[in-house]
């Protein structure tokens, strides 16, 4: 019952406080809150830079960073950023040492056809479409399906505020053109 009435009182509390409270105090409870509100964002964008497998493993090595580095988290970030920032770097930490991100650059375009598809066919060419961008206009473009603004991805990604425009603009140019054959007329 004390369990359940503190994790009630607890629940008006934004993410950043959560985690200055496991900064703090080091109690499990905190952390379970925030990977109980994150995990899924978290896997989802893993998975839609790399295959489950892959993701799985940075997403577990990214909450133990969180435990690892909690000291650092600063409440000028979003908590989602920063966890987010964790990830990616983990994540390309990955690549380089599987000299995959050489190939990450590589824009495969594939042109629209015109026809009709299910939605579940329209999924599959969606994941397709968004799989032949090269990974940084990816990255971009799901960061900001993610609820991230321009801003907070540049911060996550390290770039600058108009490189991340200018990667949002070609991955929605280029989608758009792969998924041109597709749209409803």
């Amino acid at each position: 019952m004390l369990l359940t009435l503190t994790t009630w009182l607890s629940a008006d509390l934004s993410a950043e406080e959560i985690m200055v409270r496991y900064r703090d105090s080091g109690k499990k409870r905190y952390l379970n809150q925030l990977v109980d509100a994150y995990y899924d964002d978290l896997y989802h964008f893993l998975v839609s830079q790399s295959d489950q497998v892959l993701a799985q493993d940075i997403s577990q090595k990214t909450w133990l960073k969180v435990i690892e580095k909690k000291a650092l988290f600063k409440t000028s970030v979003s908590f989602k950023s920063w966890l987010f920032m964790i990830a990616r770097r983990l994540l390309i930490d990955e690549f380089r040492s599987q000299n995959k991100l050489t190939q990450l650059d590589d824009v495969q375009l594939v042109c629209g056809q015109s026809q009709e598809v299910s939605g579940d066919d329209m999924l599959a060419v969606l994941d397709s479409a968004l799989n032949a961008l090269n990974f940084y206009q990816r990255e971009a473009f799901i960061l900001q399906k993610e609820g991230f603004s321009v801003d907070e991805i540049a911060h996550i990604t390290g770039c600058e505020f108009e490189t991340i425009k200018s990667r949002l603009r070609y991955a929605k140019q280029n989608l758009r053109n792969m998924l041109k054959g597709y749209a409803d007329e």
